[in-house]
């Protein structure tokens, strides 16, 4: 009987090499497929918290060359700076919810600035009365640290500091770090003098009798500042740093055009080593609230030297009500400084001890 043969088979009824070869080949390749679908899934699903946009495989460059991973390149929107005011170490908004428009020279519009209310001047009074106490109690060696610590601020701040007064004022780049340049340099000269100035400002008096006799400088207290105008920086560290560095607190009232070197300065103070409350920095119209701080009963002494000549004498009249004291001077801010705004805003007390007592 002649052996059947099956189709395929050879004569053991196995499948010849070559077949069993090719099916595993086609299994592989199956499994290979599988696999890439399932890699292609997975990039495909971002995992959790991951955006989407990262996850996306990017595409194939055209030179055939290795595809990078695809970032988000869209456009962002600046975030606006809200400008606010300087109280007790703190920035509120305006209680009456005010601002006023900062332009440049060329008109252009910079920051709606905060337009501080009566209230806000009677609350920074509350604040630089409050921190009063202990300011003027902290040792002159102290104060001299605290203020070397905002110069060491101010330098790190330069750049913004200039390219503020560049926008705000009109300066070229060059004049701007300049002024910023002295400012900083002008800061450090007035924090070496809160342990010396009861060296230059006192005395030990000869008297006819057994006593010893001493005249002793001590602070005024509250001190209202109108801050003169350009150069902004410059003219409000000139003005500001002899009130503090004799333990006076400060309310200080900004640069009506130009007030966006003092919000800074605001800030570097909030992050310096100064109690809230010595300094406390408003902004908004100096009519409104230079006749607020010179009739505060609660306020002792008020620099002018930031308001016009012309409209001095109402001030001056408003602030004889306490008997404040008042300082006005017309400088020329690029001078050496000199220790008389320092001793205008200190009182002299006299000390009497009787001898071998």
């Amino acid at each position: 009987m002649a052996e059947r043969r099956v189709p395929g088979k050879g004569a053991s009824g196995a499948k010849p090499r070559a077949s069993q070869a090719d099916g595993k080949a086609r299994k592989a390749k199956a499994s290979d497929g599988q696999a890439g679908r399932a890699a292609a899934g997975a990039r495909a699903r971002p995992r959790a918290g991951q955006p989407a946009v990262l996850a996306e495989a990017a595409p194939a460059p055209a030179g055939g060359g290795r595809a990078e991973t695809g970032h988000d390149t869209r456009s962002r929107l600046d975030v606006r700076k809200t400008y606010k005011l300087f109280i007790g170490g703190a920035f509120p908004r305006s209680e009456s919810g005010r601002s006023y428009p900062v332009a440049g020279p060329d008109g252009t519009l910079l920051a709606h600035a905060a337009r501080a209310s009566r209230k806000d001047a009677r609350d920074a009074v509350v604040a630089a009365r409050k921190a009063g106490p202990g300011w003027a109690g902290a040792t002159a060696y102290n104060r001299g640290q605290v203020l070397y610590r905002v110069a060491e601020l101010l330098q790190g701040r330069a750049a913004q500091f200039a390219d503020e007064i560049v926008k705000n004022e009109g300066l070229s780049q060059r004049e701007a770090a300049r002024t910023v340049a002295e400012a900083i340099d002008r800061w450090v000269w007035y924090a070496g003098w809160p342990d010396k100035v009861a060296q230059v400002a006192g005395a030990a008096n000869p008297v006819a009798g057994p006593y010893f006799n001493f005249s002793v400088p001590e602070p005024t207290g509250v001190v209202a500042v109108l801050a003169p105008g350009a150069p902004g920086l410059l003219g409000l560290v000139s003005v500001l740093a002899p009130v503090i560095a004799t333990g006076n607190t400060a309310v200080v009232v900004a640069s009506e055009p130009a007030p966006l070197p003092a919000v800074t300065l605001a800030e570097v103070l909030a992050t310096s080593d100064v109690p809230g409350g010595v300094v406390n920095i408003l902004t908004g119209r100096q009519a409104e609230l230079a006749p607020v701080l010179a009739a505060h009963m609660d306020v002792n002494a008020i620099d002018l030297t930031g308001v016009p000549v012309a409209g001095r004498a109402e001030l001056e009249r408003l602030a004889a009500g306490n008997v404040k004291r008042v300082f006005a001077a017309a400088e020329d801010w690029a001078a050496p400084p000199a220790p008389a705004r320092m001793l205008a805003f200190l009182e002299i007390k006299t000390v009497w001890h009787p001898v071998g007592v």
